[in-house]
């Protein structure tokens, strides 16, 4: 899979204060599991767990040519099953999930299963992260803006809280496409923003690129 902008964004977004593990709930690339071991103290391992077995070896690969690879392990497996073998709960999930009910065919079905929900639906990836999060943990989370709404009324019947939300517009004249959310088993303060990525000019934001510059080799 691609590294994109969701992926860049979400893991530059998310908080990491006093973050002790991560959980990257179908890593792909690896690429939010790489990202979060880069913003992370020393200390902190991160696990990723991608269903797909191709996208698990590539991810194990980026992994193990990076800097923080003692810090990152790869599991090829299917979340809702490792959920219930998992021995210990993270601070920090992460997920770029499927958020695509089944349309048009794809050009593989690698590319399916990652834009579809078919095989990890919204309600399991919340189940299984509820399965997994600290009690002061948040389960960060990336999808279109017009799933947002329902996401969120689906995790409030498991028990979860909207913490932080963040609407991203391509530019000050459209409306937010893409909508970033932090949730907690905790009940808190709720924060809300928005971020633009373009400016008039079509150069990156300000806010994009301080929210995104240290992953970019030119920006």
């Amino acid at each position: 899979m691609k590294v994109g902008t969701d992926g860049t964004l979400l893991g530059a977004w998310v908080p990491v204060a006093n973050v002790k593990n991560v959980l990257d709930i179908g890593t792909g690339s690896g690429l939010l599991a790489l990202m979060l071991a880069q913003r992370t103290p020393d200390h902190v391992t991160v696990d990723a767990v991608e269903l797909d077995p191709a996208a698990a070896e590539q991810a194990a690969e980026n992994a193990a040519g990076c800097k923080w690879s003692s810090r990152i392990s790869v599991h090829c497996a299917d979340i809702r099953e490792w959920a219930q073998q998992a021995t210990q709960r993270y601070s920090l999930i992460v997920s770029n999930p499927p958020f695509f009910t089944q349309g048009s065919d794809c050009a593989s079905p690698e590319r399916a299963q990652a834009r579809y929900t078919t095989t990890l639906d919204h309600n399991a990836l919340l189940s299984s992260a509820a399965q997994l999060i600290t009690e002061d943990g948040f389960f960060c989370v990336i999808m279109p803006e017009t799933s947002g709404t329902a996401f969120c009324e689906l995790a409030k019947t498991q028990g979860w809280f909207v913490r932080y939300r963040t609407d991203i517009a391509d530019n000050e004249t459209r409306l937010p496409h893409r909508v970033m959310l932090a949730l907690s088993s905790t009940d808190g303060e709720y924060f809300t923003e928005r971020l633009i990525i373009r400016g008039p000019d079509q150069q990156y934001s300000e806010g994009y690129c301080s929210l995104t510059q240290d992953f970019y080799l030119f920006m």
